[in-house]
């Protein structure tokens, strides 16, 4: 302890460089694995973030299957997913910028599959091959389809390997997913839904017999409804259909008994084996060759991937992992995506007899000493209706610095977007970026969250808002409470559905003293106007019908209530947000310039709703940490130009005077 240098907290000297937001690190999309070879999705930021499609030889070797500048991604549902097959030697992939699939004849190589000109959309491709054909779902954006139904059209279709030609194998619901052909080539199962359902809410799960020309024939729901969340459904290798499902509360394995009825296929578990649909292609179990299911069930805070046996049993795996996703199987080897509190994301693979782990790419070269990286811890705290919320905790943490005696640090709290998700623990730079400087740090899993069980994820039905606000204000509490913080330097930040929370916050109660919001919603009717169709009628669960509960929405918009912001505030807003558009951001600083409270506006030109810019990511972030220098009173070590921040106490402003509307911005 006599060795460390002291300094305030929030100014010290942090060995994690603020570039390191934006350098280096690749992410991971879907995984696959079959005959020795191995493939993923990359996510490369010096490539603009465009999706490459990436195989591991058996021999180790990488080859890259798309070419330079292909963008192997699709926006079916806004947020895409399944935009890659790889069977053998078939390869196809979606193109982000048209929509059309590709098929890869050699690494790099091309040949389109799809019509040209048509504003097709394709997710979840998977292949027939004995009727030489792929099946997908197609969301459909052809202008008469948007003049007809005011919206897109989802449907199931099966595609021709020769010549692209498309027939429709399912229609009339307002959203498909899942398409899975059964092992013999003879049923086909998917889900569907309808407004005002996300699939969370509720989904069917259709199974139909194909007749000799590949048509649905005998077509009937085997599990779910309107009210009963169904995910993942897949084939096992003997032809019983398997999927996620929660009648008592949790999501498990089950599958069709040989009557047609749904059973269980593990014993009951309080762990969730399905993540939220936010994608196409998620996959959290497979199945090996003896019937084995390796799968991927979180329980409390973190992911654990469990081995079930025939019989139901289920036993844990010894892994050092917090995050797994994306899970296949090869053989006796498992493959999928992890990570840890000390480990960033990296693909892995799992010898199922030995439970020995190989690295097979990881996402960072970083390297860094672990006496520097602050381990997140998940807590519970008591919260309002005498309920129980979760958080995960990061405290201060430099090998070099500790804080003046008699201080404590700063808290900085956040929460994930969605907000149907959940808080990760996975090694994240951003926050050891403020770990590392002094601050401690809380990320709320608010009631609504997914991970802790049907009942916890529906506390925020009617009432986001309220419940994810009162459980952020608990977590700051209680982390000041238990002395690991100070309580008159509380901050809150987040961005989209997070910064809606931070605007909340800072307008609603009077807990925190600063706020930074990255365009964050400020008004919810015009968000529920202007979104997307999948999630255009998201906040009929969250908040209520509109426009018959008009009331309700304009209560609960910050942007109708500047007059009640409490404590400084930090906008960053993208310039080209259609979602979150800078008129909602302009409209709240106007209201901070008239009450003269502290403020700063920092808007991004070309950024539309999350900022994609590696200057303005880094940019972003000095101006959030000159922000909470400026208001918490210390100095950043880091060499960053300040923002000037409005009517702040002592500052050039402070003059009765202030600004001009807008003086404050950048």
């Amino acid at each position: 302890m006599s060795d460390l240098r002291v300094a305030p907290f929030g100014a010290w000297e942090s060995p994690f460089a603020i570039e390191l937001l934006t350098k280096g690190a690749v992410s991971f999309g879907e995984v696959g694995a079959a005959g020795g070879r191995r493939w993923w999705l990359e996510g490369r930021p010096e490539e603009g973030g465009r999706q490459v499609l990436v195989r591991r030889e058996i021999d180790g070797t990488l080859t890259r299957l798309t070419p330079e500048g292909f963008n192997a991604r699709c926006r079916v549902h806004e947020y895409g997913g399944g935009a890659i097959l790889v069977d053998g030697d078939l390869v196809i992939v979606s193109d982000f910028t048209t929509g059309r699939l590709h098929r890869v004849s050699a690494p790099g190589v091309l040949e389109p599959l799809t019509p040209d000109g048509r504003a097709w959309r394709f997710a979840d491709i998977q292949v027939d091959r004995p009727r030489n054909r792929l099946i997908a779902v197609r969301e459909d954006h052809e202008p008469d389809t948007l003049a007809r139904h005011g919206q897109p059209e989802n449907a199931v279709v099966a595609i021709n390997l020769d010549d692209g030609a498309l027939s429709v194998l399912a229609e009339g619901s307002d959203f498909f997913a899942a398409p899975r052909l059964s092992p013999d080539g003879q049923r086909l199962t998917w889900l569907r839904w309808n407004h005002p359902n996300l699939p969370w809410d509720g989904t069917e799960l259709v199974v139909t017999d194909l007749d000799d020309a590949g048509g649905p024939a005998h077509e009937r729901v085997v599990a779910g409804s309107a009210a009963d969340w169904i995910a993942q459904p897949r084939w096992s290798p003997n032809g019983v259909l398997h999927f996620v499902a929660e009648p008592d509360g949790w999501m498990n394995l089950f599958r069709l008994a040989g009557d047609g009825r749904p059973e269980r296929a593990s014993e009951p578990l309080e762990a969730e084996f399905a993540f939220p649909d936010w994608v196409f292609g998620l996959s959290n179990y497979a199945f090996a060759a003896d019937g084995t299911i390796i799968a991927v069930g979180r329980r409390p805070g973190r992911d654990r991937l469990y081995r079930i046996a025939p019989d139901g049993t289920a036993t844990p795996f010894e892994l050092p992992f917090t995050e797994i996703s994306y899970v296949t199987v090869d053989g006796g080897t498992a493959v999928f995506r992890a990570a840890a509190p000390e480990q960033p994301w990296a693909i892995h693979e799992l010898d199922l007899a030995s439970g020995l782990t190989t690295v097979l790419r990881a996402s960072s070269d970083l390297e860094f000493d672990p006496a520097d990286v602050s381990l997140g811890e998940l807590v519970e705290f008591a919260t309002t209706g005498a309920k129980t919320a979760f958080g995960i905790a990061y405290l201060p943490r430099n090998r070099a610095f500790r804080g003046p005696d008699g201080e404590l640090p700063p808290l900085i709290v956040t929460s994930h977007g969605g907000p149907t998700a959940q808080a990760s623990s996975a090694f994240s730079v951003a926050i050891q970026l403020f770990t590392s400087r002094g601050f401690a740090v809380v990320d709320v899993d608010y009631g609504g969250s997914t991970g802790y069980g049907r009942d916890y994820r529906k506390r925020l039905e009617g009432e986001w808002g309220v419940v994810d606000l009162a459980d952020c204000v608990a977590g700051a509490t209680w982390m000041a409470e238990q002395g690991l913080v100070d309580g008159s330097r509380l901050a809150i930040r987040g961005g989209s559905a997070s910064g809606y929370t931070t605007l909340c916050a800072v307008t609603f109660s009077d807990a925190f003293s600063a706020g930074t919001s990255y365009f964050g919603i400020g008004d919810l009717e015009t968000f529920v106007e202007e979104t997307h169709k999948f999630e255009s009628r998201y906040l009929d669960r969250l908040v209520g019908p509109y426009p018959e509960m008009r009331d309700r929405y304009r209560e609960r918009s910050p942007l109708n209530f500047t007059e009640r912001i409490s404590c400084p505030v930090l906008i960053l807003q993208g310039a080209e947000d259609h979602i979150v558009p800078p008129a909602q951001a302009e409209q709240i600083v106007d209201g901070l310039w008239e009450r003269r409270l502290p403020h700063a506006y920092l808007l991004f030109p070309g950024e539309d709703h999350g900022f994609r810019a590696a200057a303005n990511i880094i940019r972003s972030f000095e101006a959030e940490l000159s922000f909470y220098g400026q208001v918490f009173g210390f100095e950043p070590a880091d060499p960053i130009e300040p923002i000037e921040v409005a009517f702040l106490a002592g500052g050039d402003d402070d003059d009765g005077d202030g600004p001009a509307p807008g003086a404050a911005r950048e």
